[in-house]
């Protein structure tokens, strides 16, 4: 069975910086698309950013982009999302996914999820 675990969530000042991981099992991990998502409370899952199998190509949303930085490590089969200067409204449950989609910014092409962090931006 497909397992995604996030870590790395957390309180963290407003300006501060955090890096989420996300361990993948059982998926053929250097061939998938994986991406990062957020769900703020009473808002949609928002797409963060994606990465290529390879790693070779990124996108990112435009409100993180400069502030956030996806990579891979397909050695260790592990993602990470390092955040920036982070802002209040980045609060939210932080989502890693895996999908066969090239760079996808859709939440229903990705076939894998995992359980969710939490990063909780404090002024």
């Amino acid at each position: 069975q497909v397992q995604l675990v996030e870590s790395g969530g957390g309180l963290v000042q407003a300006g501060g910086s955090l890096r989420l991981s996300c361990a993948a099992s059982r998926v053929p991990f250097s061939r998938n698309t994986m991406g990062w998502f957020r769900q703020a409370p009473g808002k949609d899952r928002e797409f963060v950013g994606a990465i290529t199998g390879t790693g070779s190509m990124k996108r990112s949303a435009d409100s993180v982009r400069g502030r956030f930085t996806i990579s891979r490590d397909n050695d260790m089969n592990t993602v990470y999302l390092q955040m920036s200067s982070l802002k209040l409204e980045d609060t939210a449950v932080y989502y890693c996914a895996a999908g066969s989609t090239w760079l996808s910014k859709i939440a229903t092409d990705y076939a894998y999820w995992g359980q969710g962090t939490q990063v909780t931006v404090s002024s």
